[in-house]
């Protein structure tokens, strides 16, 4: 009887074991995307660049974009907003950028030519944006160097 009962009570553990092992693995795989990060926090690298600008003036302003990993389908877009003083904003040779206005970054190591359109002080800053809403904001600012 002893024995019986002890048979029992083993069998009805390893259903318990057995139904608690199908549980755990039923909820543990209830979805299938496999997480994979893409999105990879930036940092902007900036040369140092002359404190003080003269009117018709062209200045270089040398940026690297620093990123932990590479993930190729992350963009870039750059936009800028002047505070003080006029001038223009360009990237190579292309036209001058608007204020406000969103351009595509073709690299992550670019030039940007800054020529100032007076004779006064200039503040101006740039936002950097990747795909994935990250931003970063590097302020400028020139002397006049009359």
């Amino acid at each position: 009887m002893k024995n019986l009962i002890n048979n029992q009570f083993l069998t009805l553990f390893k259903y318990s074991m057995l139904i608690l092992l199908i549980g755990f693995v039923s909820t543990s795989c209830q979805t299938n995307d496999l997480e994979i990060q893409q999105d990879f926090p930036f940092e902007v690298q900036i040369m140092p660049v002359p404190s003080d600008i003269a009117e018709n003036e062209t200045i270089e302003i040398r940026i690297s974009l620093i990123t932990p990993s590479n993930f190729n389908g992350t963009t870039y877009s750059i936009r800028y907003f002047q505070y003080e003083g006029a001038g223009q904003l360009q990237y190579y040779s292309d036209p001058s950028y608007l204020p406000n206005d969103e351009y595509l970054l073709k690299q992550k190591q670019f030039r940007l030519y800054y020529t100032s359109k007076a004779s006064e002080s200039h503040q101006f800053s740039i936002w950097i944006k990747d795909s994935f809403g990250n931003e970063k904001r590097v302020d400028f600012e020139f002397d006049n160097a009359s």
